[in-house]
């Protein structure tokens, strides 16, 4: 299923909170669902009970416990608080009567201010080449990435055993989506491996406990074949947790969002 399917879906949450939702395994990351789609599902779902003017300027999200493809879920919405310009709305997957997913959204609607602070960061990565793309490997790769694109310029093939813990590249979406909504900006920036598999010798799992991302308003228009691009690094790592943060490009070289992980690795 295409990407835009499993969005779309869960965009009336509203009028039908309690519908069933099945992922196919063909978006799956081990023994759990990317979590790149279940977050920007829960997005859909949360923004269909806000105002259109009330933009996303922060996420956080918690992969309590796996949510399995192939397998029923449904999604529970609550409004926190909604005041005069900003609204807090909680998201929950539940499978099996258990939270697998927990997000939470702040939507904010802009406001006149005196104060203006442009964020001037830019990057100096040169454009894609297909030599440079994350192959897909049997059994290494996981599953979902067949959907997207990646073009790492710096950085190593994750289980290699480098000694860079740092990725610099280019995403986008294998097959373009119909529009690029902030559901799919959210879906695609989860994407990139966890800076620290690439200083792993042999195959190892991992997971993304806690993650958080702010969007930069207003941004330019995101066209379907656009890349973006992406800059992590790595904070800290110790025993067995490490601690990342991105940011995040459009085409023109804006920053669009900001992202951090806290990522477990079972070395």
């Amino acid at each position: 299923m295409h990407i835009d399917y499993y969005l779309n879906a869960t965009q009336n949450h509203s009028d039908f909170p309690e519908q069933s939702y099945i992922i196919s395994k063909q978006w799956s990351q081990g023994r759990t669902v990317y979590g790149g789609l279940s977050a920007g599902m829960l997005f859909s779902a949360a923004k269909s009970y806000v105002d259109a003017n009330r933009v996303l300027r922060s996420m956080s999200t918690n992969f309590v416990g796996p949510l399995l493809s192939e397998e029923a879920f449904i999604i529970t919405v609550e409004i926190v608080r909604s005041g005069k310009n900003v609204s807090q709305i909680q998201a929950r997957a539940f499978q099996n009567g258990k939270v697998c997913v927990l997000s939470q959204f702040c939507f904010a609607q802009g406001r006149k201010s005196k104060v203006v602070v442009n964020n001037t960061e830019k990057h100096n990565l040169v454009t894609p080449t297909k030599s440079k793309y994350i192959p897909q490997i049997p059994k290494i790769t996981p599953s979902f990435l067949r959907h997207f694109d990646l073009c790492i310029q710096e950085g190593g093939i994750p289980f290699l055993g480098g000694k860079k813990s740092h990725y610099y590249g280019w995403m986008r979406y294998k097959n373009p989506p119909k529009e690029i909504s902030d559901a799919h900006i959210v879906s695609i920036i989860d994407v990139w491996p966890p800076t620290l598999l690439q200083m792993i010798k042999l195959p190892a799992p991992a997971s993304t406990v806690s993650w958080n991302v702010e969007f930069v308003y207003p941004h330019k228009e995101i066209l379907p074949n656009d890349w973006l691009a992406y800059k992590a690094i790595t904070r800290q790592a110790a025993d067995g947790y490490g601690h990342t943060e991105a940011t995040i490009w459009d085409a023109q070289g804006d920053v669009i969002a900001l992202s951090r992980q806290t990522v477990a690795i079972f070395d």
